[in-house]
């Protein structure tokens, strides 16, 4: 399956793009590589809890997220997150604030387009539990949840699932 009807460039349909990756019209010649994007997450600990973000958007609205987004053009990662929180939540974070834990790849199906991410992991312990939305079109409700009492279903996204279950010994 495709997300491409017709090349970009010529409109043939005489096209190949075998698992979403490259584009090669036979037509014109045009190729597209449909590279991963990268993306950020920041787990947010406060005692034995972990901060969550309820989705307010597809892909995966109302399930379980974590407070990050992509990496914008001439970024690094630390920035791009520290970037997000600020849009997210309002909440000043430094670099010096994070502390790397993992990447996992993940698929994220936006507008029917399949893009492939690879999402990095930062952790960052808060001094109070306290905290609003600031992005109320991405976000819908903030939760704590003890490290014991999460559930990896509710959570929407198989990279998120994965770091968490992996790094914070959660079982199913």
């Amino acid at each position: 399956m495709t997300f491409f009807k017709y090349c970009p460039n010529c409109k043939s349909q005489n096209f190949e793009f075998p698992n979403n990756v490259r584009f090669h019209c036979n037509d014109c010649g045009f190729t597209y590589f449909h590279n991963i994007a990268a993306a950020v997450a920041v787990i947010f600990t406060f005692e034995d809890k972990i901060l969550f973000t309820v989705r307010n958007v597809d892909p995966d609205r109302g399930k379980w997220d974590l407070p990050g987004g992509f990496i914008d053009p001439n970024e690094n990662a630390e920035q791009a997150a520290c970037r997000e929180i600020q849009e997210e939540l309002n909440l000043l974070i430094l670099p010096k604030d994070l502390h790397y834990i993992t990447t996992a790849p993940n698929n994220y199906l936006y507008k029917n387009v399949p893009y492939r991410t690879m999402d990095i992991f930062y952790e960052c312990q808060l001094k109070s539990d306290v905290l609003k939305i600031n992005a109320e079109d991405e976000i819908s409700d903030l939760i704590w949840v003890k490290r014991s009492e999460i559930k990896l279903n509710q959570i929407g996204f198989v990279s998120i699932q994965k770091v968490i279950k992996e790094q914070y010994c959660i079982e199913i």
